[in-house]
Parts: structure tokens; C-alpha cells; sequence
């Protein structure tokens, strides 16, 4: 991306060399993601006309996009911890890199560092033919696991899962919404049904990804435009959690109206907008409404060990070619896409 609002250009570069702790990952795989959206867009609409704008946060173009990365490791500098023998071994790579110094990175929540410097956001990521990586302890194994699949749990996959595991609830017997049952929303019913939860529902304006999500095993859907939703979730038990992959105006609102008492809002998706929470009624109703950003290392391992035993079903997956990219993130903002767009090459 060579300035924000325009198409991604292709660049000639050197191959970059690994020095110090670092490695290069060749990229096979990179998943196109929303935030990709933001990203070209340069900004984020948070409410009231007014738009946070990326470059005051110390991203600029040129940059290259792309943080769900898998791929075969190229080569390790000379003080990178890492044996000799695993060069050549295809690895997921965990983007959400902190400054590794401060509390947070320090407790393994490199994800919440205050200096982040996550690939493919400040510094260069996966749409490219290689990547570079700052230490081996980012690559994660995924032997065994599909690769185009495997790509997308860096970042969808681990954000559902992260946001999921924030939730108190009753997984046998207390009713969960997802709000949003694009790539990261089917992500997270497939993920939610691993972890236990037997009644799911799905909130969704497209008819057709309702469907989808009855396909997939959701318990019902709604179409939170209609009058009579809150109600259908009040009928089957009443709302205990939602975890909102929109991140919209619209779907915070509903959601936490349709909440019973004691239950927990989750933001997850960024589309943007704002909410007004009147005091009494937060407290009267003692409902929860957190934030949830991505998803540390340890989740991520903890997410691929679960897709290894098989406790989590692969969401539907589209390879397309790494020269598409401006089509694929135009498909993207159409929303239109079911599942998940994944470039790939062979190498």
C-alpha cells in the first residue's frame, strides 16, 4: 500500500536477510482480513462524525498488508533460538507483535502492548513473498492442519477465540448471540461449538447467511431488524452473552438491550460508530460490556490444539492468487463473501 484510499501496488524489493533474533517466513498463505479495510481506508469511524486516524497512531503508508501469515521458514539469523533443522518447516505466524519489554508483553499480552508493532500494520506482513519476523517464538506449528485454514486462525480465528473465553457463562445451558456471521463470525460458531456451548444463536440482516449459520449448527437466527428479535431471544432463555464481531452502532445497541440481567456484552469488530450506556440501568441490570482485542500467543497455541483434535469443523475457505489482491479486498467490502478469502501460492 503505497498511500491509503487507493489499490495495493506490486513493488520489486530485495529479499530481506534475517539478522540477529529474526527469521523469514516464505509466504504461502496470507488471509485478507477487514482490518485490511481499515487499513486502506486510513481510518476508523469512531462515532459522531469523527474518524481516528491511522497515521496519528504512527501507521503511514508505504506499507505492506497482510498479518495472517503461514509459511515455510526461509531463514533464521544467527542468534535466533531456533534449530537448524526446523529451516524448511511450514509455520503460522503470530502478527500481534508488541515492543517486548513492558508489563504487558512481559505477561504474554504482546496484544495489548501500549508501542505495538504488529505485522502487517506497523511494520511489513504477509502480502509479499517474504516475511520477516522478529523472534522464532512468534512462528506457531501447524503440521497437520490445512494451510489456507490454518492461515485465517492468526487473526479470525484467534480473535473469536480470545473473545469466547472472556465470557462467564453456562456453556450447557445458557444462550450465546453472535452478532455477525461473516468470515470472523463463522469462525466464531465453529469455535463456540468446540468450546462446549450447545445454544448458539446467530444475529444477521442476510438471509442467506442465516441460512448459513443454520447449516453450521447455529441453535437460531434472528434478524435483528426485526421488531420481534429481542423477543425470540427472551423466549429461548433469555440473552446471557454476546460477542459482537460487527463492532456497529446498531449491533451494540441491540445486543445489549436484548441482554438479561447479569449478562455480558463483548466487542469485537470494528466497523464503527458509538454508544450512549445510561448509568442506572448498567447498574441496575449488572451487565458486563468489555472490549476484546485479537488474542495473545498462548491462545493462538491453545486455538491450534483444538482444530488438532479435531474439536473444531473448518469454516469454508476461498484460495485465490496473490496478484488478486485489490479483487479480493473489493469482494470483501462488498460483503458478499462466505467465509474466509485466503491469497496462496505454492512454493
Amino acid at each position: 500500500m503505497n498511500s491509503f484510499t487507493e489499490p495495493l501496488v506490486e513493488i520489486e524489493a530485495v529479499d530481506p536477510q534475517a539478522t540477529g533474533t529474526e527469521v523469514v517466513v516464505e509466504v504461502s498463505r496470507c488471509g485478507v482480513c477487514h482490518t485490511d479495510l481499515h487499513l486502506q481506508d486510513g481510518y476508523y469511524d469512531i462515532g459522531g462524525g469523527k474518524r481516528l486516524n491511522l497515521a496519528d497512531r504512527g501507521i503511514k503508508p508505504p506499507l505492506v498488508m497482510g498479518h495472517e501469515v503461514l509459511g515455510r521458514l526461509a531463514s533464521k539469523g544467527p542468534d535466533a533460538p531456533i534449530a537448524d533443522s526446523e529451516v524448511g518447516k511450514t509455520f503460522l505466524v503470530y502478527p500481534w507483535i508488541g515492543c517486548g519489554v513492558c508489563d504487558a508483553c512481559n505477561r504474554g499480552q504482546e496484544n495489548l502492548c501500549a508501542k505495538p508493532g504488529s505485522l502487517g500494520v506497523f511494520r511489513s506482513g504477509g502480502y509479499a513473498t517474504h516475511c520477516v519476523v522478529p523472534h522464532p517464538k512468534y512462528l506457531v506449528d501447524v503440521s497437520g492442519v490445512d494451510p489456507s485454514i490454518a492461515a485465517t486462525y492468526a487473526c479470525s480465528g484467534l480473535t473469536a477465540f480470545s473473545a469466547l473465553r472472556k465470557l462467564d457463562i453456562d456453556k450447557e445451558n445458557d444462550l450465546l448471540l453472535l452478532m455477525g456471521f461473516g468470515g470472523v463470525g463463522m469462525s466464531g460458531l465453529q469455535i463456540a461449538q468446540g468450546l462446549g456451548y450447545r445454544k448458539v444463536a446467530v444475529a444477521e440482516i442476510d438471509p442467506i447467511k442465516r441460512e448459513l449459520a443454520l447449516k453450521h449448527g447455529a441453535t437460531l437466527v434472528v434478524d435483528p431488524r426485526d421488531a420481534g428479535a429481542a423477543g425470540v431471544l427472551a423466549e429461548a432463555g433469555g440473552l446471557a452473552g454476546a460477542v459482537d464481531f460487527v463492532g456497529a452502532k446498531a449491533t451494540a445497541e441491540f445486543a445489549i438491550a436484548a441482554l438479561r440481567k447479569g449478562g455480558i456484552y463483548i466487542a469485537v469488530g470494528l466497523f464503527g460508530g458509538d454508544i450512549t450506556l445510561p448509568l442506572p440501568p448498567l447498574v441496575q441490570r449488572a451487565i458486563t460490556v468489555r472490549g476484546s482485542y485479537v488474542g495473545n500467543l498462548a491462545e493462538l497455541k491453545q486455538l491450534i490444539e483444538l482444530v488438532r483434535t479435531n474439536k473444531i469443523a473448518p469454516l469454508p475457505v476461498e484460495s485465490v492468487e496473490f496478484a488478486a489482491v485489490n479483487e479480493a479486498l473489493d469482494r470483501l467490502r462488498s460483503g458478499k463473501v462466505q467465509g474466509r478469502l485466503v491469497l496462496a501460492r505454492e512454493i
